[in-house]
């Protein structure tokens, strides 16, 4: 107890654990957020570390501060710390660069895919091969209803939902991957297909609107993955299913650059507390492993 109390005795120390309540952020991110300079930052952060506050997830050569659940007194009164967090003077303009920074992970992605959309589907195949996993994630979609599609891409996944759904919603927030989505279901002569344009934290549907979303191997480039299933959450109706397919925890570093991966995959017990936190409280998950020069695959359903 006396360690976190002399680890949050520091007003930068405070905001630093107040930003990161907010999301995961790596060292560069904190500088621009918090203004100052790495060594500081550094300082503070191995301090907030130590003392079991924070904790860090390491992607490639990246490492992700974050909120830790390793102190039990912390956990205890986060709460109400996280409650007088808001009268600190600096908190609006925290939150704000919090924003920002989200919003720049968030355009560089929409970037990347709209220079990138025509040749897609070739360039994941090459650069990031996966087993064969679309059938374990589609004979869990509902006959009949509703289907969400987030992050289309070029519509291949449209196809099979088609048949399975009444209607199939889909949404991207690249113009340039939404046209070719189009191609794809105007050459197959798909009906009951809507294409939408909107961010996967902002999704463009009213509450409770759909009993399925799909999220195929979208979940790795988003800006803040936990806030995106807080929004599915939201447009699930009542009883519901999500159905995820995302690649696991690996080690490829070059996905960064090369097809503008934001997370080196997922965790299977950090994806089951993130669905926790947003409101699913029945999560199952399989693991499809990898052939040689492969990455495995999580498929996850949750309601």
């Amino acid at each position: 107890m006396l360690n976190t109390f002399k680890a949050l005795a520091d007003p930068c120390r405070l905001r630093l654990t107040a930003v990161l309540m907010a999301g995961e952020f790596t060292v560069q991110e904190l500088t621009g957020i918090m203004a100052m300079g790495q060594s500081r930052i550094s300082r503070h952060l191995k301090i907030l570390t130590e003392a079991g506050v924070l904790s860090v997830k390491r992607q490639g050569t990246w490492s992700y501060f974050r909120v830790g659940e390793g102190n039990r007194f912390f956990a205890a009164i986060r709460t109400a710390f996280e409650r007088e967090m808001a009268t600190l003077p600096e908190r609006q303009r925290d939150l704000n660069a919090v924003a920002a920074t989200l919003e720049e992970r968030r355009r560089r992605s929409q970037e990347f895919f709209d220079q990138h959309a025509r040749q897609w589907d070739d360039l994941a195949r090459t650069l990031l091969p996966v087993p064969e996993y679309r059938h374990h994630l589609l004979e869990r979609v509902p006959q009949g209803g509703t289907v969400l599609e987030i992050g289309v891409g070029t519509g291949g996944l449209l196809i099979e939902l088609a048949a399975r759904a009444a209607q199939v919603i889909g949404v991207d927030h690249s113009p340039a991957m939404l046209e070719e989505a189009g191609r794809t279901v105007a050459d197959n002569g798909l009906a009951g297909i809507d294409l939408r344009l909107g961010e996967m934290t902002h999704l463009p549907l009213s509450n409770a609107a759909v009993g399925c979303v799909v999220a195929n191997m979208v979940l790795h480039h988003a800006a803040d993955p936990p806030a995106v299933l807080a929004e599915i959450r939201r447009v699930l109706a009542p009883g519901g299913t999500l159905l995820l397919a995302d690649l696991a925890r690996h080690e490829r570093e070059s996905a960064r650059e090369q097809l503008a991966d934001q997370w080196l995959g997922f965790e299977e017990s950090e994806m089951g507390l993130w669905l926790e936190a947003a409101g699913f409280v029945s999560v199952h998950s399989e693991r499809i492993d990898a052939d040689s020069g492969q990455e495995s695959v999580l498929i996850v359903w949750a309601s």
